[in-house]
């Protein structure tokens, strides 16, 4: 799962059977170096070399930052049901927190009382 800034949604003049409802989103999935800049962050230290057209259901707008899954796990939500979808809006993200690691206290070593 990736996660990515919404930059514009796509609009159907017709569509296979398969295409299920729903809204198609053009998303620039983010790197280490922008997700480290949220909020302030808009685009990637280096541009992707395409963009990716995310499946939705949850109704993500412009300029919101979304967790996408990719792949046979985009197909997931549709169940046996065969669907040209290769990226799925799985959810819309509020808060993305990056940290380095260091201020995170080992769970395996902690003594129970």
């Amino acid at each position: 799962m990736r996660i990515a800034r919404v930059i514009g949604s796509v609009t159907l003049g017709g569509r296979l059977p398969e295409f299920k409802a729903g809204n198609y989103l053009i998303a620039d999935a983010l790197d280490e170096g922008a997700l480290r800049r949220l909020p302030e962050a808009t685009k990637r230290d280096k541009p992707m070399p395409e963009s990716l057209v995310v499946f939705d259901r949850l109704g993500a707008g412009v300029g919101q930052l979304i967790a996408v899954s990719e792949g046979a796990e985009a197909t997931a939500p549709f169940g046996k049901d065969r669907v040209p979808v290769d990226a799925y809006c799985a959810a819309i993200l509020d808060v993305v927190e990056v940290t380095d690691g260091k201020n995170h206290q080992d769970t395996k070593n902690t003594k129970k009382s």
